[in-house]
C-alpha cells in the first residue's frame, strides 16, 4: 500500500484499563448523562441558525486506507464559528447566565435583550487556543454578557481578530496555554468574573461538564446519521473534552458493541498519551509548540479523564507534518472524494488512521481491516485563513470552488 502520510516516528499505547465489550459504567456516567445530553440538544436545536452538520462518506479515502468505510463529521460550517466548539462554550455561557438570573428566564428572552441590564453586569472569561474562546465570545455576545478572553503567546493574530469581532476584550499572556488558564482564573477571582473553561481542575467542574455535554449533541447527530455502528473512531486529544464527549455518547448509543476509540495527539503536546502511560493525569511541560493550535494542551481535564481512563482503547501521537499532509489530502480529495476544508486541529484523527493503516503491526493491533467502518470528527474548518493558506497552499475559498466543480 502506498503511504498516504510519510512518518518517521510512531507512538502508540494500548490502554490496559479500557473496558471493552462492557456497557458504560457509573464512573463516566457521573460526568456525562443522556438526560443532560437531551437537555442540551433541545436547547441548541432552538438556537437561530442551528442545523446538523453533514456526515460525509469518503469512499476514496477508505479505499486508500484499506478499510471498508470512512465517515467524516464535517464541522467546518457550524453556526458562524466554523468549529464544533460553538456547541460547548456558548452552551456553557447560557447555562451560567441562567444560574445567575431569576428562575424562569428563557433563552428567547435573553436573545431578545429583555434582561440586558442584569446580564450586562456579568463578565465571563476564559483562556483559549482559539476556537473555544471564539465560542465563549459568541455566546456572550448573543446573550448580552461582557467577555474577556486570554490568549497565550503563540495564538495567531487571525484567531485573536476573530474573537475580537464578537465584542470580547482580548488579553495576551506570556507562556503556553496552561499559563493562560491560570491567569484567567486569577483575574476572575480578583474581579468577580466567571470562568467558562473547557478544562476542569480541582474545585472547578460544573462549567466544563456543560461544555462537554454540549459536544455530545454533535456526536448524537453523527449517530443518527449513521446507518450502522462504526467499528472504530479516531478522535483528537487536547485537554480531553471532545474525546470524552465522543466516547461517552458512542458508548451510550452502542453499549458493549461500541467502536474501538483511539485518541490522537500532537507529539509536542501529548498529555493524554502521557497520562495513559502513567495511569493517572500527568502534565506535559514545555512550550507545547505545535501547528495543531487547538490541541496544544499540557494538562488533562480532570473531568474528561474520568471518562477516558477506562474507555479509550488506544492513544497515539502524530507529527505536525502528518497533520499538514492530512489537511492537503482532504483539500485535494482522494480518489474521487470531494475536496474538504479542514483546519490543522481537525485532522489529528485522520492522520492517526492513515498512519495506523500503513503500519502492519499497528493495523493488526487496532483490528483495522477491509470491513472496518471508521468515524472521524472533522472538528474545525479554516478558523485562521492565513494559516490555512500557508499550510495548504491555497485559500479555503479556492478549495470550496473546487468542491463546486467536483459536484
Amino acid at each position: 500500500m502506498k503511504p498516504l502520510i510519510p512518518h518517521d516516528t510512531l507512538h502508540h499505547h494500548a490502554n490496559p484499563r479500557a473496558r471493552r465489550g462492557e456497557p458504560i459504567g457509573p464512573r463516566p456516567r457521573a460526568v456525562l448523562t443522556q438526560e443532560a445530553m437531551r437537555e442540551a440538544r433541545e436547547e441548541i436545536r432552538a438556537w437561530p441558525g442551528y442545523r446538523p452538520t453533514p456526515l460525509l462518506a469518503l469512499e476514496g479515502l477508505a479505499a486508500a486506507a484499506g478499510v471498508g468505510q470512512v465517515f467524516y463529521k464535517d464541522e467546518a460550517h457550524r453556526f458562524s464559528l466554523n468549529s464544533f466548539k460553538a456547541l460547548g462554550g456558548a452552551y456553557a455561557v447560557l447555562r451560567l447566565l441562567k444560574s445567575r438570573l431569576p428562575a424562569g428566564v428563557t433563552t428567547e428572552a435573553l436573545l431578545a435583550g429583555e434582561h440586558r441590564e442584569a446580564v450586562g453586569e456579568i463578565t465571563v472569561c476564559c483562556a483559549t487556543d482559539g476556537n473555544h474562546g471564539r465560542s465563549v465570545a459568541w455566546g456572550a455576545q448573543q446573550f448580552g454578557a461582557r467577555c474577556v478572553i486570554y490568549l497565550h503567546a503563540t495564538v495567531s493574530r487571525g484567531r485573536e481578530e476573530a474573537i475580537a469581532r464578537f465584542g470580547a476584550e482580548v488579553r495576551r499572556v506570556g507562556g503556553n496555554y496552561d499559563d493562560s488558564v491560570r491567569q484567567a482564573a486569577r483575574d476572575a477571582e480578583a474581579n468577580g468574573w466567571f470562568v467558562v473553561s473547557d478544562t476542569s481542575y480541582p474545585g472547578y467542574m460544573t462549567v466544563p461538564r456543560d461544555v462537554m455535554q454540549g459536544y455530545t449533541v454533535m456526536v448524537d447527530e453523527a449517530i443518527q446519521q449513521l446507518d450502522a455502528p462504526p467499528t472504530h473512531c479516531f478522535i483528537q486529544g487536547g485537554v480531553g473534552g471532545l474525546a470524552a464527549a465522543t466516547l461517552a455518547q458512542l458508548w451510550e448509543a452502542y453499549g458493549a458493541d461500541r467502536p474501538r476509540v483511539v485518541v490522537v495527539e500532537p507529539e509536542q503536546a501529548a498529555c493524554l498519551y502521557a497520562s495513559a502511560r502513567a495511569g493517572a493525569p500527568t502534565a506535559v511541560e514545555g512550550e507545547l509548540e505545535t501547528l495543531m493550535a487547538g490541541l496544544a494542551c499540557g494538562e488533562v481535564s480532570l473531568l474528561a479523564w474520568e471518562v477516558l481512563d477506562e474507555g479509550i482503547d488506544d492513544f497515539m501521537t502524530v507529527s505536525d507534518a502528518a497533520a499538514v499532509d492530512a489537511m492537503r489530502l482532504l483539500a485535494d480529495g482522494v480518489d474521487g472524494d470531494a475536496p474538504l476544508v479542514a483546519g490543522e486541529s481537525a485532522v489529528a484523527g485522520l492522520a492517526g488512521l492513515l498512519i495506523a493503516s500503513q503500519e502492519p503491526a499497528l493495523r493488526s493491533a487496532l483490528g483495522l481491516d477491509a470491513q472496518s467502518r471508521v468515524l472521524l470528527i472533522g472538528s474545525e474548518g479554516a478558523t485562521d485563513e492565513a494559516v490555512y493558506r500557508e499550510l495548504v497552499g491555497r485559500s479555503s475559498a479556492e478549495v470550496m470552488a473546487e468542491v463546486a466543480t467536483h459536484a
